[in-house]
């Protein structure tokens, strides 16, 4: 991701003289439409659960289009990939789903494109980073909803008293980390490998390590000579001297150490924007740097942008249009990326985040958003890959286990998925 989002206004403007939406008419005929939506839980308990921002736009949507209705089922990040699967095995799939990936649906020809739902006016308005990495075959299938970027978390009073500063380098990390297991932190440095998040920890700690996912032309390198380097190097500098905490990195969940973070148990993690609103709501004064690397502060930090589709199988391309038009005007955008502290995907919303200072808190990682790299999400065989690093990426990091078996493992498995596309 290497270009600047903002400047797309005036594109905007212009398109929006002959925006349209691209196949009026239901695919079903006339008459009364309910949708089907599922979406992601992006809230930590039930008092910020994603379902009340999802039913007030699906009301709101309701009164101004009587004639749709929209049910939401909202499920956790750990269950809504699977539940979607499920109900697309079963024959019954969502109208919409707001999940991790796309492009073994796209490919599987279950979804329909974005111009063939939304008007002109909506697809021009995304940032085209994002919309890069939404594409399977030159074709934009996943609609990016929300992005995020990366940055490392430290706790400022820890680091106050324990005479240090914050880190630049992977020697910085661990250094900083046996200074404050020494003045007794639980996790001096929080390193979540278990299966709720851990291909996006994973792909930090790669970048910084000058690899990732994929080479130059887009196939899986995931078993590199410097994937294999980063992997030594934490297995043998942090969890091998006990600077990662009392759970095990396997058995650690990103919410977990985002909990302990938020209770002042936690030095060090690597974080997202979200996290730095509970945490400071819970009187957690957080500092942020860039992510450390081998040699000094990563230039390319962790992208992550979420993804809208819109399933063909009960045929109502008509209804989805206008809800997804209705959900992606700049109120709506912005009051999600408002309430979870997350970055939007738009370029009118972008513009207005960055130029309002009650969102300066965000900016750094608006900055971080467009030098960002993004999981090889247009893969079809991105999904299995993942299943498999959420899996198996934490024993990488065991006691006794060699990390270069590991990833060669890994590797070997994202390949067969891929070649059995």
């Amino acid at each position: 991701m290497q270009r600047r989002f903002v400047g797309l206004t005036a594109a905007v403007a212009a398109l929006g003289m002959t925006a349209t939406l691209s196949g009026c008419g239901s695919d079903t005929g006339g008459g009364d439409v309910t949708l089907k939506l599922v979406a992601a839980d992006y809230g930590t308990g039930a008092e910020n659960s994603s379902q009340h921002y999802w039913d007030d736009v699906a009301a709101k949507f309701t009164q101004k289009n009587p004639g749709i209705k929209v049910d939401v089922a909202v499920y956790s990040w750990k269950d809504v990939d699977r539940k979607v699967a499920e109900m697309v095995e079963a024959g019954d799939a969502p109208d919409i789903a707001q999940i991790g990936a796309y492009a073994d649906y796209a490919e599987a020809g279950k979804l329909y494109t974005a111009d063939e739902m939304i008007t002109i006016r909506t697809g021009a308005n995304f940032l085209p980073s994002l919309t890069d990495a939404g594409k399977v075959d030159d074709k934009l299938y996943g609609l990016p909803f929300v992005a995020s970027t990366r940055l490392l978390f430290y706790n400022k009073k820890m680091f106050t008293r324990a005479g240090i500063t914050a880190p630049q380098t992977w020697d910085d990390i661990r250094d900083d980390a046996a200074a404050l297991k020494q003045r007794g932190v639980s996790y001096p440095f929080a390193l979540p490998l278990g299966e709720e998040e851990s291909q996006a920890e994973t792909l930090m700690w790669l970048l910084s390590g000058g690899g990732g996912y994929t080479d130059e032309v887009g196939n899986y390198d995931i078993d590199s000579p410097a994937n294999i380097a980063t992997f030594k190097w934490l297995k043998s500098n942090l969890v091998d001297k006990g600077l990662t905490g009392p759970v095990s990195p396997g058995k650690l969940d990103r919410a977990q150490a985002f909990e302990a973070f938020t209770k002042g148990d936690v030095g060090m993690l690597n974080g997202h924007p979200t996290l730095m609103q509970e945490a400071e709501k819970k009187g957690v004064e957080v500092g942020m740097v860039p992510l450390p690397g081998n040699d000094g502060p990563t230039e390319g930090s962790m992208g992550v942008a979420d993804w809208m589709m819109g399933f063909k199988e009960h045929g109502n391309r008509a209804a989805i249009g206008k809800f997804l038009n209705f959900a992606y005007e700049d109120e709506n955008v912005l009051a999600f990326a408002d309430q979870y502290d997350l970055l939007p995907v738009t370029g009118t919303a972008s513009e207005a985040m960055e130029a309002d200072d009650k969102h300066k808190p965000l900016h750094a990682f608006l900055e971080a958003l467009p030098n960002s790299q993004l999981p090889p999400f247009g893969k079809t065989s991105w999904a299995k890959a993942s299943e498999t690093i959420k899996k198996e990426i934490g024993t990488a990091v065991e006691p006794g286990a060699n990390p270069e078996a590991v990833l060669v493992d890994i590797a070997t498995k994202a390949r067969q998925a891929e070649s059995a596309e």
